[in-house]
């Protein structure tokens, strides 16, 4: 198949996945965007937002659609990492045997990953960046396509482990959950107080999502969009050339290189969804948001005088 029919095939079976998806999930449609992005751009996501919000039901839903292997795992501030990673156990002939801990799965829900200590944060990591783990020496492959989803909960601080901002920056998106609108919570709870259960449909297997993934990073991309990007990021950096007055005042630090190199890979899928070649300056803009969110940094005065990164973000563009 040519990557034009490719990209057309694409743009069809992402408008049925959302229909499987919307059989279960009312409304959220940006939320839903942003982690589909996620996964075609083969990153990972962090979501953001109160308790009660059916964050694990959306992520279960989406991994049915996309007929994928679902795990999730509650961080607790007693979790270790063989806990999640697996561990060696002495079999009936006494030798070492791995027994795989709930990490080896396609998509991984970590459910509030600030609530555990760093030495467990770290091991998700590995994962997360190198698609392995190493456990006693011995190196283990994860099942692609691999995706990790983490949660977090915004108001509850106390007894909680930060993630640090290096580990923030693995995450391609940010993503922020909000209460749902009037119509949508007349919709949920209809929906969720009756007794018929939607059945959703599994729509792709795993490796048509990792030909979609190589599809995404074939998507050619004029230099000047490039340009833009990174002109973009480096905005963001208060002692960069390019920052204004209005960043200086309010960020302590702005996005690395990874944010130039995520608001491209997901610019391109961003185009593939809406069916276009190659990717423009407003695709850029479309993603910019939840790619820069979690990895600028304000200062007190930006806190004291109600700047949120969301505005900071809405300035620079």
């Amino acid at each position: 198949m040519s990557d034009v029919a490719a990209i057309q095939n694409l743009v069809q079976k992402r408008t049925e996945l959302k229909k499987e998806i919307a059989k279960i999930i009312v409304g959220q449609d940006d939320v839903i965007d942003q982690i589909l992005l996620s996964i075609f751009s083969g990153g990972h996501a962090l979501l953001v937002g109160v308790p009660g919000l059916a964050k694990t039901l959306m992520v279960n839903t989406i991994s049915q659609a996309l007929g994928l292997d679902f795990k999730r795992i509650q961080f607790t501030p007693d979790l270790m990492p063989s806990d999640i990673l697996g561990s060696e156990i002495l079999d009936e002939s006494r030798s070492f045997k791995f027994i795989k801990g709930p990490i080896f799965a396609n998509i991984i829900l970590a459910d509030e990953i600030n609530r555990t200590p760093p030495k467990t944060q770290a091991a998700l990591l590995e994962a997360m960046q190198e698609r392995s783990v190493t456990i006693a020496g011995q190196n283990y492959k994860l099942d692609l396509p691999y995706f990790v989803l983490a949660t977090q909960n915004p108001i509850e601080q106390e007894g909680t482990y930060p993630l640090p901002e290096a580990q923030l920056d693995r995450f391609m998106f940010a993503i922020k959950l909000d209460y749902p609108s009037f119509s949508e919570e007349v919709d949920v709870v209809k929906s969720t107080t009756s007794d018929n259960k939607p059945v959703i449909n599994p729509l792709f297997s795993a490796q048509e999502i990792i030909d979609f993934q190589h599809l995404v990073r074939r998507i050619p991309v004029a230099d000047n969009v490039i340009e833009y990007a990174v002109t973009l990021v480096s905005k963001t950096r208060p002692n960069n050339p390019l920052s204004n007055d209005y960043i200086k005042n309010y960020l302590d630090w702005g996005a690395g290189p990874r944010a130039s190199q995520n608001l491209i890979l997901a610019a391109k899928a961003n185009a593939a969804f809406n069916g276009k070649f190659s990717p423009d300056i407003e695709d850029v803009k479309a993603v910019a948001t939840g790619i820069l969110r979690h990895r600028i940094i304000k200062n007190y005065k930006a806190d004291a005088e109600g700047i949120t990164e969301e505005m900071i973000i809405d300035k620079l563009l």
